[in-house]
């Protein structure tokens, strides 16, 4: 028997695709992109065409697991939840709420699985985690501007005279912005890609490339400004719009162009080209990548990319906007999710976690992990790892034995996005989709939400957790149902929010305290140097292949291969083992040569788990200047020979 089911893609991606799922006698034989989706437009990437290796693969986990020992055998769903259960109610009658550690983090995107912050809210509330080691300092750049973070819709694209990617490589993280690119140059659109690292398939959507040197991003902008305020290209309207103007015109003017240019590692002949494309052309599109912000000045670096489109008068216009985030939850009702206030409690910073755990006082007892893999994902997961295996309790909800899964005291088996009930915003469009179950889980698989609502029942608050996750989904829609966004309709096909913006801040107007847009007055001459002896920069990026740290084992049983210019590994060959070296750890990985790659830079596929020598053991856990995401980019590294 053969049938095909809509769904929905929610792994961490801006592109939260619609799917078209072919089931053939219980089993998903094919997966494909809707092609009456406005965004997916019928394909999907790579990572996702082939996630049926993930959903039957070997490795998958289908029955409870407790620790005897040095050991997780497996156990009945009765056993685990009443052990579990028990281990939370002894933590919180003999040392209070925030002995509880919740740490949730992107491994799905579906709202249903914010659910689980109602269940923590409602023990105590729990300690739970603060900042965003993704896009934290992003975010709060773009609200210290702006007062509002959200995007022009997608199909405003077709009104840009000119479209800029700054550190945005969207045939990795966000294949379906390709389409619209591919359009704007068959119109003459301009298009220019700017990144410290060479990818060949986003360079080639673009006319130009400009290689920045790490960290030089800022100093980049600062360059185009100076040129900007030189050659009186200023927006009319960009004084009176905009707060802070004086001290931010100061601080361009501090530096020549050649000073900043200088600083960003960049030619003059490639700045002049960035001024007539962004500030001469009419109204400009411009992308920031998330990587911008992973950094120890993220924030500030993001808000002169802003600055450049609240200078030239590219925003609140059609074909203009500063595109860093969509509001994913936005429109939704957010208040289905909270038990209580949602605010309250001890918080530990996201990107120093593991310190966090080790000094805390009163210490925490118990911690409940689903939705990540902190081990592997988060810098300095060495430590993370030691600070879980300090705790007296440790459960994790995954449908892997990851390396975090590894060091639980119990591991609780979860559903894929392809055998569960739940909805779907995104962060790269404006448009709602519904996730279906297509085929059952395995028997002893269960979602996050029954996992929670059987602990519940347990402890005694049953009620406050119950429904049918269709029920809770109209719950999530309801503040959009009399727009006609209501689950049947969504079974239908994806559809666009209501409220949500063409163009943003039509008009130049903002959601700030003033009305205006709000300048940045400062920024460093130069950035922080490297450690002494560590001149490389370790970038850990996303890959065509792999979503986050969604890999299997079997996969990282050979050591990762990082790419270098010749140059930076000199007096090594190609293909040789080497040593990977920062001040805190080390790996062995195998040396690929690119010549269009810099060569202070050593690129390390993001995702490969901490105890197979994984590029997040190497990097020192710090918080970006604002937001508390974690500085992912500012690590140094050397290469040496194996001993």
């Amino acid at each position: 028997m053969r049938s095909i089911v809509r769904t929905a893609c929610t792994r961490d991606c801006p592109d939260a695709c619609q799917m078209l799922a072919t089931v053939e006698d219980g089993r998903v034989v094919a997966l494909r992109g809707d092609p009456a989706h406005p965004v997916t437009r019928g394909f999907l990437c790579y990572r996702t065409n082939h996630f049926l290796e993930r959903q039957y693969s070997e490795e998958r986990l289908t029955t409870p697991l407790i620790r005897q020992g040095d050991e997780l055998v497996p156990a009945s769903w009765d056993e685990a939840l009443d052990l579990v259960a028990t281990r939370l109610r002894e933590a919180l009658a003999n040392h209070g709420p925030e002995s509880v550690l919740h740490y949730q983090s992107g491994g799905s995107l579906g709202l249903l699985k914010l659910l689980n912050r109602r269940f923590f809210e409602r023990l105590g509330p729990v300690t739970h985690k603060r900042g965003d080691i993704c896009s934290g300092a992003g975010d709060a750049a773009q609200l210290a501007d702006m007062g509002a973070e959200d995007a022009h819709d997608l199909d405003d694209l077709a009104n840009a005279k000119a479209i800029v990617l700054w550190g945005k490589n969207v045939a990795e993280t966000g294949v379906h912005l390709i389409p619209h690119l591919v359009a704007a140059r068959r119109r003459g659109v301009p298009i220019v890609y700017i990144d410290a690292v060479y990818r060949e398939r986003t360079a080639a959507l673009a006319d130009r490339f400009v290689g920045v040197r790490p960290g030089g991003d800022a100093y980049l902008a600062l360059a185009m400004l100076r040129a900007i305020f030189d050659e009186d290209l200023v927006h009319p309207e960009a004084r009176a719009t905009t707060d802070g103007f004086a001290d931010f015109e100061a601080l361009v003017q501090r530096h020549s162009v050649e000073a900043w240019a200088e600083r960003a590692g960049v030619s003059l002949d490639d700045v002049r080209h960035l001024v007539d494309v962004y500030a001469r052309r009419g109204p400009a599109t411009l992308f920031v990548g998330w990587g911008l912000a992973r950094r120890l000045h993220g924030a500030k670096t993001v808000r002169l990319l802003d600055a450049l489109g609240a200078i030239t008068g590219h925003l609140g216009v059609p074909g203009g906007g500063v595109s860093y985030y969509f509001q994913r939850r936005g429109g939704f009702d957010s208040a289905a999710l909270r038990q209580g206030a949602g605010t309250e409690g001890r918080t530990f910073s996201e990107p120093l976690l593991g310190e966090e755990i080790l000094r805390a006082e009163p210490k925490i007892r118990v911690a409940v992990i689903d939705n990540g893999n902190p081990v592997s994902q988060l810098p300095d997961s060495l430590t993370v790892a030691k600070a879980l295996r300090s705790l007296e309790f440790v459960v994790v909800l995954d449908p892997f034995l990851t390396d975090t899964a590894e060091l639980a005291h119990v591991v609780l088996p979860t559903t894929t996005m392809l055998e569960e009930h739940d909805l779907l915003g995104a962060y790269g469009h404006a448009w709602v989709s519904l996730v279906s179950p297509v085929v059952p889980p395995p028997p002893g698989v269960r979602s996050d939400l029954a996992i929670y609502q059987a602990l519940a029942e347990r402890l005694g608050f049953g009620a406050e957790m119950a429904g049918e996750p269709t029920a809770w989904i109209d719950k999530l829609l309801a503040p959009m149902a009399d727009a006609g966004v209501t689950r049947a309709r969504l079974a239908e096909g994806g559809l666009r929010k209501p409220a949500a913006p063409h163009v943003l801040f039509e008009g130049r107007r903002f959601p700030t305290p003033t009305g205006r847009f709000q300048l940045l007055g400062d920024f460093p001459d130069d950035r922080a140097p490297l450690d002494a002896g560590y001149p490389l920069e370790l970038l850990s990026c996303s890959t065509y292949r792999t979503q986050s740290s969604q890999v299997s084992r079997a996969s990282q049983q050979e050591p990762a291969e990082i790419t270098v210019h010749p140059d930076a590994a000199p007096g090594f060959a190609e293909g040789t083992l080497v040593r990977l070296v920062s001040p805190i750890a080390e790996a062995v990985v195998r040396l690929t040569f690119d010549p269009r790659q810099r060569t202070d830079v050593v690129v390390y596929p993001k995702g490969r788990w901490a105890k197979f020598g994984g590029p997040n053991t190497l990097v020192r856990a710090r918080t970006t200047d604002h937001g508390e995401g974690a500085a992912y980019y500012d690590q140094g590294v050397r290469i040496e020979p194996l001993r």
